[in-house]
């Protein structure tokens, strides 16, 4: 009986990583400059980027990404909707301090509770607590439009599920455009 040896395969980019990175943020920056009001806070995205980097930089990692980044995002946006409820607490140095302290406390605690109801969530630690800090970010510099009726924290949470769509291209635009080709240790192209 013969015995078969697996080979290797190798991916070939046809245009150099260095050079498709740099062509990814050239791609992004009119969405950052030139959308006004609307301009994508790139700076979000670019994160989300690097996420589906580093679950593996296939289509398959959106799958953790979205559903982990979003969920926390929006529960984010629920925590700080509720954290005026808690406004009866004293403020230590400045206004509010205790308030969003103990709201943001008590909020992140369920978030990161809930990460045990889903495999996702688990397989996507990054994601789910960079989609926290996300929407805080956006939230607390203000750096999303407003959305009419839309309460600030969701506007937040809605603008960072936005930007973790926009994240979610630039890394599969990222890969794409090094059109990258498979071949076996013999330079032969796998199909």
């Amino acid at each position: 009986m013969s015995e078969t040896k697996d080979i290797p395969i190798v991916v070939v980019e046809r245009i150099p990583f260095w050079l498709a990175v740099a062509l990814t943020v050239l791609v992004s920056m009119p969405f950052g400059l030139w959308l006004g009001e609307y301009n994508f806070a790139l700076w979000c995205a670019f994160i989300v980027w690097a996420e589906y980097f580093a679950l593996g930089a296939k289509p398959e990692a959106m799958k953790v990404v979205i559903p982990s980044f979003c969920y926390a995002a929006f529960i984010t946006a629920i925590t700080l909707t509720l954290t005026p409820f808690l406004d009866f607490l004293p403020d230590v140095c400045t206004s509010g301090d205790l308030t969003i302290s103990v709201g943001l406390f008590v909020g992140v605690c369920f978030l990161v509770y809930s990460m045990r109801w889903s495999d996702t969530f688990k397989q996507g630690s990054l994601p789910f607590f960079n989609g926290m800090s996300m929407a805080l970010g956006l939230y607390f510099t203000g750096s999303f439009p407003e959305m009419g009726i839309v309460p600030g924290p969701f506007a937040a949470a809605i603008w960072a599920s936005v930007m973790c769509l926009f994240g979610c291209f630039l890394g599969w635009f990222n890969v794409t455009i090094t059109f990258p080709l498979e071949k076996n240790d013999f330079g032969e192209d796998e199909t």
